[in-house]
């Protein structure tokens, strides 16, 4: 977006040379302003749509904003720098809006070596030019049905044993210098392009990094690493755009004192990055095998499910064919009742066997019809 608006002045700058050459200054003038209020008008914008936070809610242009959403994680596999198709998220995105949707999720980067390639060291490489082609017309298609995108960056995929760069992914991410060049090369260029992108909703560091602390497949790395790579991460986003960060942890075990301890609090990420190092809400994931250990977070507060109450709270991830006996209905209204600051499903494109839109659709549009001022509050059709 920032190139955007350079590309608006070098142009304006242009005309005005040329058309003062020729002695139509007027005429020059006259594109000169139009140029300007159109930066403004984005810039405005921009501002308008924005999400922020105000304690421990989600707002937009002042108004509170319930995130009503789900998991789009990919379509084709590494779609954004692989096989991008266009029309299946032009297409998604309206039905998802119709629906009642506001946000989705996404992983930008399933496990594409070819997406980020790295070196041996765990330094990068280089960065596809082609992922970016397609993210911007996502971001664009996203802006034009009114969906909130949440990007996901990483993946515990990108660390499991097959995946052919799990090694340089594991150096990566435990190695500083190799961290500093993920960070220098792509998540900088990345809130650089789409930093002002109103559809751009926040950053989520990585999906589930417990199975990489936990299991061998994906390294065991441990919370020493993970955590100062999120913390990193984190303070070199807040230093560079607006945009909110979370990381997508697969369960709250790891993102609470009640349990293993919370290693993605602002007293552990600011000790390793600094005082901008921290997450601006959080996105634990759950499942019904958690049931048994963690309880059912659809029926309890953020707090008393064992969340620190000090951020907004978003589950992040919850099947939408549920082995709980309860409806999505219930889970969405019960949730907002208890104070969670939204649901995203998975998925609403039915990659897997946890259900689609199709079965989700009752409970989005429920929710759209019970509280429409909080999941559009700028109203349905901007």
């Amino acid at each position: 977006m920032k190139n955007k608006v350079m590309n608006i002045f070098l142009s304006a700058s242009l005309l005005l040379s040329l058309t003062a050459c020729g002695g139509e200054n007027n005429s020059a003038e006259g594109f000169q302003s139009e140029a300007v209020d159109e930066t403004s008008q984005s810039a405005s914008d921009y501002e308008k749509k924005r999400v922020t936070i105000d304690g421990t809610s989600f707002k937009v242009d002042g108004k509170e904003l319930w995130i009503n959403g789900v998991n789009t994680p990919w379509q084709n596999w590494n779609d954004f720098g692989g096989n991008f198709d266009e029309s299946f998220w032009d297409s998604h995105f309206a039905e998802l809006h119709e629906a009642g949707v506001n946000a989705t999720r996404i992983w930008v980067n399933c496990n594409g070596m070819s997406i980020v390639r790295l070196k041996s060291d765990g330094t990068v490489q280089a960065i596809d030019e082609q992922h970016w082609t397609d993210l911007d017309k996502l971001f664009e298609l996203a802006e034009k049905h009114d969906i909130y995108i949440m990007a996901t960056l990483l993946s515990f995929d990108h660390f499991k044993d097959g995946n052919t760069g799990c090694d340089k992914f594991r150096t990566m991410i435990s190695d500083d210098t190799a961290t500093q060049s993920y960070i220098d090369s792509y998540v900088i260029p990345f809130v650089e392009r789409y930093g002002n992108s109103p559809s751009l909703w926040s950053i989520d560091l990585m999906n589930e990094p417990d199975w990489v602390h936990e299991n061998a497949e994906c390294g065991k790395v441990g919370w020493e690493h993970l955590s100062n790579f999120f913390a990193k991460c984190s303070a070199a986003i807040h230093e560079n755009s607006d945009e909110l960060v979370t990381v997508g942890l697969g369960m709250v075990k790891y993102n609470s004192d009640k349990y293993e301890g919370n290693y993605v609090s602002d007293e552990f990420l600011k000790s390793l990055g600094g005082e901008n190092a921290y997450l601006d809400f959080y996105s634990t994931h759950y499942y019904f095998w958690q049931n048994s250990y963690m309880g059912y977070p659809f029926e309890q507060s953020p707090v008393s499910f064992g969340l620190d109450g000090t951020k907004p709270c978003v589950i992040g991830e919850a099947a939408v064919k549920s082995e709980s006996g309860r409806t999505p209905e219930e889970d969405y209204e019960n949730a907002y009742n208890n104070g969670w600051n939204g649901v995203m499903a998975w998925t609403s494109n039915g990659v897997d066997d946890c259900g689609s839109l199709t079965e989700l659709m009752p409970a989005v549009t429920k929710m759209r019809d019970m509280i429409k001022d909080k999941i559009f509050p700028l109203g349905e059709n901007l």
